[in-house]
């Protein structure tokens, strides 16, 4: 085994506070697998814009309390160099192994420089977490989550206050907080890096103000009864927020999938805990079935997205998943509509990769839109911004106290709404073909494919960037390099193609998950050409990823 390698893990064991990461190390070490070893040691987790995510493990390529412990670290130093009157961090967690853990050792590190910490007593939803730290201007805010990751992952997201707003950083502050990170991996173990209990738990005060807050974005429901509503909480930390938010307006308790319900970092019922997953919602529809549901509502584990499942005779289950742009045009006109009637002016915001017609939405309403980057750290600081979404399932419905994608303001919202169509008699089902005949019928979907060996990915944009095809689905296709940026937005890795006929294709690696994803958009004046349109568009794409 090379000595260098030995000395690094070596190293890294003797500070492992964590006997079962502790034990995997010295397990390598005493059978001498050098490429496991290699695979934890010559690598690290690269902190950015998204903070923290990945997997469950020893070393400094793995999720862990020494690598966390290194990243609190550089966030105490950031803080205290860029926050100095009055430096604060609240801390949030979600149900995954090892949250509450990670969330303690961070609270101890920050409160030991003087910060004020504010850790929150059990775990709590992502959206929570975003409103916590808006609420109370700290100067920054962890979450320490995975969202709807894989069982074994973990991560670790980071808000900031001042002048980002109390949304999530972006670059280059990434970078410097990773740079304070390395210097503390250099410098420090975990044993020495100071450690206090000096911060304050919090809890059912803030649940309670976000509640109290997000209640005002509907007010009392008239009728509120009069749909039958199934939750699932994915495994995750959503439900009893839901709960409580449901009784403030007036509306029916849901009825709710009890295998789920709770949290449960195994996430047993589901391979994925994403509502976008094949099968993930099966529960839910069954359940709907047996009581005669109206309308399915699904958080992901940390609560931050929301899918909706709505009646369709034609579906296998009887019931059918709305996209996430279908959900984003629902809720863009329902918080455009308000906005108006409120007498305000302002911004739809969406993803690139999410659906175009926000845009007609906006110019129905003589409101702004905006396109930006993939990821809310971008959507969450558009100016004037009064509703922002992206395609997969997350929607910022109340961005001047939740900074964020919220999959409980959202839910609230759609319940809202559906349950005023069905005392007119109508359902979501007819609102969207309503909106149809407003806007066009743009018909989205996407194409995922899951990898494990990242190379992969960098193979398949290599090759279509550097070759791009001058026609799909035998239309001539502009070919865009997002990695080249704009002066409206910024560089992405990502290739987008513009067909004559006005489609759109665009493929980009994933932020969080070993996946290239294809997006793919139709334009027409019937739902049954865009989905036809649609449907030849991802045959052929599926052919040119292959």
């Amino acid at each position: 085994m090379d000595s260098q390698l030995l000395a690094q893990a070596s190293a890294w064991a003797a500070q492992d506070p964590d006997p079962e990461t502790k034990a995997e190390l010295l397990q390598l070490i005493d059978t001498g697998d050098s490429a496991a070893l290699a695979d934890r040691m010559n690598s690290r987790l690269d902190f950015g814009t998204a903070g923290l995510r990945g997997e469950l493990g020893a070393g400094p390529n793995r999720m862990n309390r020494v690598l966390v412990a290194q990243a609190a670290a550089g966030i105490r130093d950031y803080v205290l160099e860029h926050f100095s009157e009055d430096p604060s961090v609240v801390i949030g967690f979600d149900g995954r192994i090892n949250s509450a853990v990670f969330a303690r050792d961070s609270a101890q590190i920050l409160a030991a420089a003087g910060i004020r910490t504010i850790l929150f007593d059990g775990v709590v939803p992502t959206p929570v977490l975003a409103f916590a730290g808006k609420h109370l201007a700290t100067s920054a805010a962890i979450m320490v989550t995975a969202s709807h990751n894989p069982p074994r992952d973990n991560g670790y997201k980071v808000y900031l206050g001042g002048t980002n707003g109390g949304s999530q950083i972006i670059s280059p502050t990434d970078k410097e907080i990773a740079a304070k990170i390395r210097k503390v991996a250099e410098s420090q173990t975990f044993e020495s890096i100071p450690k206090s209990d000096d911060f304050q738990i919090v809890g059912d005060e803030l649940r309670q103000a976000y509640v109290g807050e997000t209640a005002s974005l509907t007010g009392e429901i008239l009728d509120g009864e009069s749909l039958k509503i199934v939750y699932t909480a994915m495994h995750g930390v959503g439900w009893h927020v839901v709960e409580k938010l449901f009784e403030a307006v007036g509306l029916a308790r849901p009825i709710t999938v009890d295998a789920q319900l709770l949290p449960d970092g195994r996430f047993p019922t589901v391979a994925f805990p994403n509502p976008e997953e094949p099968g993930a919602m099966d529960l839910s529809f069954a359940k709907a079935n047996e009581v005669g549901a109206d309308l399915i509502l699904a958080n992901d584990p940390d609560a931050d997205r929301l899918a909706i499942g709505i009646p369709d005779s034609s579906a296998a289950a009887g019931w059918r998943r709305l996209t996430g742009d279908e959900i984003g045009l629902i809720l863009g006109y329902e918080m455009a509509r308000r906005a108006v009637a409120e007498g305000k002016k302002g911004t739809l915001a969406c993803s690139i990769v999410s659906s175009s017609v926000l845009s007609k939405v906006a110019e129905h309403f003589d409101l702004d839109y905006r396109e930006t980057l993939t990821g809310f750290k971008w959507i969450s600081k558009v100016p004037g911004l009064i509703f922002g979404y992206e395609e997969a399932l997350g929607y910022c419905v109340d961005p001047a106290r939740t900074p964020d994608k919220d999959g409980i303001s959202a839910a609230l919202i759609i319940s809202a709404l559906a349950t005023q169509l069905a005392v007119e008699g109508k359902s979501l089902e007819s609102h969207l073909v309503a909106l149809g005949e407003m806007f066009g019928y743009f018909a989205t979907g996407q194409i995922s494919i899951r990898v494990t060996d990242l190379s992969v990915i960098d193979q398949i944009m290599s090759k279509l960037r550097n070759n791009p095809p001058t026609e799909i689905d035998g239309v001539a296709a502009n070919f865009t390099d997002l990695k080249i940026g704009s002066a409206t937005l910024g560089s992405t890795d990502g290739l987008r193609f513009d067909l004559a006929d006005g489609r759109r294709v665009i493929v980009r690696p994933s932020g969080t998950e070993p996946k290239l994803k294809c997006y793919l958009q139709a334009v027409s004046e019937s739902k049954l050409q865009a989905e036809s349109s649609l449907a030849a568009l991802n045959q052929a794409m599926q052919a040119l990823l292959k």
